[in-house]
């Protein structure tokens, strides 16, 4: 805990890349983070040994971190006996977070729950175009079609969108399809009924929201018990006419598989991620008819980064307010999250 009465303000070590700092951090943030704290290091030009690492962080109360930063390792925790918060203004924690650091009990929050707000509300832009087809009838009506282009074209609703995964994406996709005239079934081992009933949504088995689903959209997070749950057997599922949507991971998916199926013209795909990534320049993704592909912009794309910055300063605020962190992760949660 920050005792702000015998400590004055906290010291904040920013050790991500500085080329990070326009994407993340606008004027105003950065002046409220100065106003509140004290900066003791911003950033660095190119990746730091651990040396370097436990330079930047000894004294600090807080650090910010990002895509870049190296593993807080415990060789870089030896000098960082003041270190009460990490502050990821990234998405997955993995990348950083070691064994000790969570034994030194420092607590650490993500930017995954920022970033899902993106991915949740690129989701539903992509649900609705899906059933309008709107990528199909540019192709129709770049060809001369009209009129008889239209028929493939539907409005978003009365229809059932399945939900696989309910963490910070899923949850807040709900959210949002609560204010559209749709059927929400959602598949999450770790979500209770109760608890999917106070989102707004049926909770049911992968098979059974498979079948059921006029639009299927994958949130669940890469670990190996998700790796490739989208298969042949479980593409076979999807009723005919039907959508699958994945800005998550690529790996959720049997690509193989994934291409047979839009190939026999049976469902059709959005995709904003592969495995890997990209896909290679030939890749069946890129020129298939009844895929729309997109390069992973589905999170913080340009000015959505700076969510992340302001993210950052609400955490530092409620530390020095000795108020909880918004988006805590804690060590028992890293094998079931991204």
């Amino acid at each position: 805990m920050f005792d702000q009465k015998s400590t004055g303000r906290p010291v904040v070590s920013i050790v991500h890349p500085k080329h990070l700092f326009p994407q993340l951090y606008d004027e105003r943030t950065m002046e409220r983070i100065a106003a509140v704290s004290d900066l003791k290091a911003a950033g660095f030009e190119s990746k730091p040994s651990a040396e370097e690492m436990a330079r930047l962080l000894e004294g600090a109360h807080v650090a910010i971190t990002s895509w870049g930063t190296p593993t807080l390792s415990a060789e870089v925790l030896e000098r960082a006996s003041e270190l009460r918060l990490v502050i990821h203004a990234a998405g997955s924690v993995k990348p950083i977070v070691s064994d000790a650091l969570f034994a030194r009990g420092i607590r650490v929050t993500s930017g995954a729950a920022v970033i899902g707000r993106g991915v949740a509300e690129t989701t539903l832009g992509l649900m609705i175009t899906a059933s309008k087809d709107v990528y199909g009838l540019r192709e129709a009506t770049a060809r001369g079609a009209w009129s008889e282009a239209r028929q493939t074209s539907q409005d978003f609703c009365d229809i059932t969108v399945g939900v696989v995964g309910c963490g910070h994406v899923g949850r807040h996709l709900i959210q949002l399809l609560g204010m559209f005239d749709v059927e929400v079934l959602v598949y999450d081992p770790y979500l209770s009924e109760e608890e999917a009933g106070r989102l707004g949504a049926t909770k049911c088995e992968l098979d059974d929201l498979l079948r059921r689903s006029h639009i299927v959209s994958l949130h669940a997070p890469s670990i190996p018990e998700t790796r490739h749950m989208i298969n042949q057997r479980t593409l076979a599922l999807i009723r005919d006419g039907g959508i699958l949507i994945n800005t998550a991971r690529g790996s959720l998916i049997n690509e193989a598989d994934l291409i047979r199926e839009v190939e026999s013209g049976r469902i059709r795909a959005f995709l904003d991620v592969t495995d890997p990534e990209p896909p290679a320049p030939d890749h069946p993704f890129r020129t298939l008819p009844g895929v729309v592909l997109t390069p992973h912009i589905a999170g913080v794309a340009t000015n959505g980064r700076k969510r992340l910055g302001r993210y950052a300063l609400a955490e530092i605020e409620r530390f020095i307010n000795g108020e909880p962190p918004l988006y805590e992760v804690r060590e028992e949660q890293l094998p079931r999250i991204a």
